[in-house]
């Protein structure tokens, strides 16, 4: 027998953005799953919503947006009961979302449509909620958890504290001579260390593997699928980085972090100050955190002051 097409959408969310992105997104994403019975889609890149989509209930349709949002959505998501935007502040996403067809529309205000105010200085996890709140589903900025994935963590990450040099622009790269301090430190102080980043940054980690003497079998670095470095994150002892996505899986996975802040300040990006265990790392300084070079105030910061919050975190 044939199988009969799959129901229309009751929620159909666009989130077609990196990593972090997907998971500052996350309180929003179950304000609106708990507001939605029926079948909900989440549009975002499948490779990083696997972690995100079975705990929260979402079916996901692979859409890439971090340069550009496509004009034409997947057809699957037409007709839905209600399209929520939480991809950007239009109009190119509001236009993309109203080419589905909802019956109702959630966004921020742009291009003839009637939505609360985008704030620039905002954080982002409380611009999501914000906009809900705003249209009648209460949702709670703090709700950042997520369980673990049942994927089994590499050995190299249980226990190690988990470093992790890269960034997706140079404005938030922190030199790898500095990342070299950290890590002999941490060897120093008997801790275990494993080093993750992606298919982009292999190079770069066994760079900072040979200089601190470590062997090939601690990075991960180009050889984790993302629910992979999820484990590893949640099987870690406390993991240090720049603003880039594994920050917000430390604060998402409940794992102790450093993170180190630069051209972006803490206040839009960083974790929740009301938790302890993740510590955010910033001198107060702005910049352009799409730049080539490392960011001042990024530099700024000095490996000693990483060792000594990763020696608070223990």
């Amino acid at each position: 027998m044939a199988l009969g097409r799959p129901p229309r959408p009751a929620l159909v969310v666009l989130r077609a953005l990196g990593l972090g992105d997907l998971l500052t997104a996350v309180p929003a994403l179950k304000a609106l799953a708990a507001s939605a019975p029926g079948r909900r889609v989440l549009l975002a890149p499948a490779s990083l919503a696997e972690i995100v989509a079975a705990p929260l209930g979402y079916e996901v349709l692979d859409v890439e947006g971090v340069h550009a949002v496509p004009a034409t959505l997947p057809a699957e998501a037409a007709d839905c009961d209600v399209a929520v935007n939480l991809h950007g502040r239009g109009p190119d996403s509001h236009a993309a979302l109203r080419r589905l067809r909802p019956r109702r529309v959630i966004a921020f205000a742009a291009d003839g449509h009637d939505g609360p105010p985008w704030r620039e200085d905002e954080h982002e996890v409380r611009r999501w909620c914000r906009l809900l709140e705003q249209h009648g589903i209460a949702a709670d900025p703090a709700a950042l958890d997520l369980r673990p994935p049942l994927t089994r963590a590499p050995e190299a990450a249980r226990g190690a504290t988990l470093v992790h040099p890269g960034a997706a622009s140079g404005a938030r790269r922190w030199p790898l001579d500095r990342w070299t301090c950290v890590v002999a430190s941490e060897l120093a102080a008997g801790n275990r260390v494993a080093i993750t980043g992606g298919p982009g940054e292999v190079d770069l980690a066994h760079r900072l593997a040979t200089a601190t003497g470590l062997g090939d079998d601690v990075v991960l670095a180009g050889r984790t699928t993302v629910a992979e470095l999820a484990a590893a994150v949640a099987a870690a002892h406390r993991v240090v980085c720049g603003d880039t996505g594994v920050a917000h899986l430390a604060t998402a996975l409940g794992t102790p972090s450093v993170v180190l802040f630069g051209p972006t300040a803490p206040a839009r990006w960083g974790p929740p100050r009301e938790r302890p265990i993740h510590r955010a790392l910033w001198a107060g300084r702005t910049g352009d955190p799409h730049a080539s070079q490392p960011d001042p105030g990024l530099l700024a910061i000095a490996p000693q002051m990483v060792i000594d919050e990763l020696a608070r975190l223990t």
